[in-house]
Order: structure tokens, then C-alpha cells, then sequence
């Protein structure tokens, strides 16, 4: 199963109200408990044989209040800062450039740096630290 069959499969889950998801095929096994009234977990049991691929760049979207929209290209744990005592990535009113990590995703146990596909101000943080947050999702909104 490739990473974007394993999207596809978690997403119907998600959708019909699934509260775990198991998968298993020869050495590849995994497990995922959604969150049920605002509790989260993402857990892997064993390893997936391939790996994941390296921190995509978000694609932007252009919101109709004339604000960038970035959103998560994945489900997973939304973090603002690289280590817990370290300081956020961005905060509001900062002005970024592209290229610039506005957070990380941790999916499946690896942490996906998150970067800004624009040079803008972070006008809005749509997310909490440490939030489960899923595919699609806003989590800034940059002024252009």
C-alpha cells in the first residue's frame, strides 16, 4: 500500500466513523485510533516498509477575504514550535518569506517540516500546539 492508498483508506475511515483502523499485510502492520471527543492518537505498530516521502511544501490557496490559505497536506500532530521548550516557528504579525517553516506535522511518526509556499504577514494561526489536525485543513493564513 503506498502512501497515497494509505490517505485514500484513512479518509473513507475517517468518513463512515470509524474509531480505530487496523491494516496488515505480510511484514506491513499498522494502527489508528481517531480521536473520539477531542482526544488524539496516531500510533504505529511496526514499521511500513517504504518510507514516507520527505516534507511536501503545502499548496496555497487563495482564501475570498484576499488571505493565502495553508493548509495540512496530511493527517496528523500539528506542532508550532521544533521541541517543547524551544519557541514558535512564526507567530502572527511575523512577516515570512517562501521557503520559511511555519510548523511541523508529525504523521505517522515522522516529522514533516511545514513550509510557506508565499512571502507574506501570518495574518491568523487556525490551530492549537499540539492538535490533531487533518488533510486539508487551514492552519495559516498569510497576507500576500
Amino acid at each position: 500500500m503506498d502512501f497515497k492508498e494509505l490517505e485514500d483508506f484513512i479518509a473513507i475511515a475517517k468518513k463512515a466513523g470509524a474509531s480505530e483502523l487496523k491494516y496488515q499485510k505480510d511484514e506491513k502492520k499498522f494502527s489508528i485510533s481517531f480521536p473520539v471527543s477531542g482526544a488524539q492518537s496516531v500510533q504505529t505498530v511496526a514499521p511500513i516498509a517504504q518510507p514516507v516521502a520527505s516534507a511536501p511544501v503545502v499548496a496555497a490557496a487563495k482564501s475570498t477575504e484576499g488571505l493565502v490559505d495553508v493548509t495540512c497536506p496530511f493527517v496528523g500532530t500539528f506542532y508550532r514550535t521544533p521541541s517543547p521548550d524551544a519557541s514558535a516557528y512564526v507567530k502572527v504579525g511575523d512577516k515570512v518569506s517562501s521557503g520559511k517553516v511555519l510548523c511541523i506535522v508529525e504523521a505517522m511518526k515522522i516529522m514533516n517540516e511545514i513550509e510557506s509556499d508565499i512571502s507574506g504577514e501570518i495574518v491568523e494561526i487556525c490551530v492549537e500546539n499540539e492538535t490533531y489536525v487533518e488533510f486539508g485543513q487551514v492552519l495559516f493564513r498569510i497576507k500576500p
